[in-house]
């Protein structure tokens, strides 16, 4: 297995392997299937543009030639805001959970956001009751610092899930 900073060569393993994502777990992600697939070729594009400073970026790992796990950064721009980046999109192909990827994944996209000048924290959220997820962020270095009732609801049942908001200070938790 590699993880590495996923390019433009990425963009249609990366486009499926989200989509894959979103249809597996629908209660982990805001974004439906439907949503993101209707966007264009430049949403994903941004996503794996390999500048050094891109507003976003993706770390993938692959088994062999084959995209299997990514997880996302997105940089805040604002003045006030540029210590912070969040974490987004974390996903491992069910066929090969179980073996450390998403960790590596997390540590991955935490040493890129080290790697970025002046960021301090990277935030993320999860949904509530995914302790699975929760016990993977916290390993990594996060804490738990609010819940958000209501942040979002299934289309098709009407149920509402809270979303657990976790931030990783990137100076007091070295890797």
């Amino acid at each position: 297995m590699t993880v590495r900073r996923l390019t433009p060569a990425d963009l249609a393993a990366y486009r499926a392997l989200s989509l894959r994502a979103y249809a597996f777990a629908p209660d982990a992600f805001v974004a439906t299937v439907d949503e993101r697939a209707a966007k264009p070729e430049s949403f994903w594009a941004a996503r794996v543009n390999d500048a050094p400073d891109a507003a976003e970026l993706v770390v993938g790992a692959f088994d062999g030639d084959t995209l299997v796990g990514s997880a996302g950064l997105e940089f805040a721009a604002r003045p006030k805001t540029r210590h912070k980046a969040s974490l987004f999109g974390m996903f491992v192909a069910p066929e090969h959970q179980g073996r450390g990827l998403g960790q590596a994944l997390v540590q991955a996209a935490l040493a890129q956001a080290r790697a970025r000048s002046g960021v301090r924290v990277v935030t993320l959220t999860v949904t509530e009751g995914n302790a699975r997820a929760e016990g993977l962020y916290a390993r990594c270095g996060f804490v738990r610092f609010g819940v958000e009732p209501l942040a979002m609801r299934d289309l098709a049942t009407g149920a509402y899930f809270a979303k657990v908001h976790m931030q990783c200070d990137l100076q007091s938790h070295a890797t």
